[in-house]
């Protein structure tokens, strides 16, 4: 029993290193050979509206990230172009992920609360943003509260919905423990309501860091704007600067992949050590 047991150790444990690896190495190949297609397409057909994917990466590296080292590199176009935007997002991602999660916890743990409140979040949630863009413009005017009230208003309700069904979600049989143990409410809410709704917590933000990208880009479209990676767009789109608009969607995939990233190590640090810290416990 022993040497089989060790038998299935010592086949699976070298396996384990190319079962994570292969999927890696695929998903990138895909990738590249996707890239590879394009450029082949694009310098066989020579077409100005469809540039090779080299020369787009090459004019944005030149464009925004050819700047002296003590600067990291950044240009001042990057400065004008990158930096307001991603102010924008991570203002608008840190008011709904707090308001998100904080109302969220509260509507849950009550249910009459959370009966009186979901027709409400969902007929919120089914609004579209930019159709409230006339209200938030009488209300803010043009300019940088509006932007950002626009992307909270579109990015608040992933998070809160998600956070009311966890906190929902919580065993009632540790709760009935607690309230035996006699914790008090915020060590209830430390130690048994958060650890059970961080997976849906998280679920939430990843969905509103996309909703964040989309609506930052979208109010930068809006009349108004000045900077940013959406008036970028726009303003590449009049001059007919088609290697710049393509370089702006190449920043914005790269930034979107870059952010979700973070979010997912950030979900596997919090959520995954407390949930298996509240299963030992």
């Amino acid at each position: 029993m022993t040497r089989a047991q060790g038998s299935a150790r010592s086949t699976t444990a070298p396996g384990a290193p190319r079962a994570t690896a292969v999927p890696f190495l695929l998903r990138w190949s895909v990738l590249l050979g996707a890239v590879a297609c394009w450029e082949l397409a694009a310098r066989a057909q020579r077409s100005v509206y469809f540039p090779p994917p080299l020369r787009i990466a090459r004019h944005a590296l030149d464009l925004w990230f050819s700047g002296p080292v003590g600067h990291l590199f950044l240009t001042p176009a990057a400065v004008d172009t990158i930096l307001p935007s991603l102010g924008r997002m991570a203002a608008g991602f840190a008011l709904a992920a707090v308001a998100g999660v904080a109302l969220g916890i509260a509507v849950g743990r009550s249910r009459r609360a959370y009966a009186l409140c979901n027709p409400v979040l969902q007929f919120a949630r089914a609004v579209p943003p930019p159709a409230l863009v006339p209200v938030f413009v009488v209300v803010f005017d043009f300019g940088t509260p509006m932007q950002v009230a626009s992307i909270v208003f579109s990015a608040v309700w992933p998070v809160l919905i998600n956070s009311a069904e966890g906190a929902r979600a919580t065993d009632p049989l540790r709760l009935q423990v607690a309230a035996v143990l006699r914790l008090t409410a915020p060590e209830r809410l430390w130690f048994l309501i958060l650890p059970s709704a961080l997976p849906r917590i998280f679920a939430g933000l990843r969905l509103s860091l996309s909703l964040c990208l989309i609506l930052m880009v979208f109010s930068e479209l809006l009349p108004g704007s000045d900077n940013g990676i959406g008036f970028t767009l726009t303003d590449a789109q009049t001059r007919s600067d088609l290697l710049t608009v393509w370089a702006a969607l190449l920043l914005l995939g790269a930034l979107g992949y870059l952010l979700n990233t973070g979010l997912l190590a950030a979900e596997k640090r919090f959520a995954g050590t407390r949930t298996s810290a509240g299963r030992t416990a």
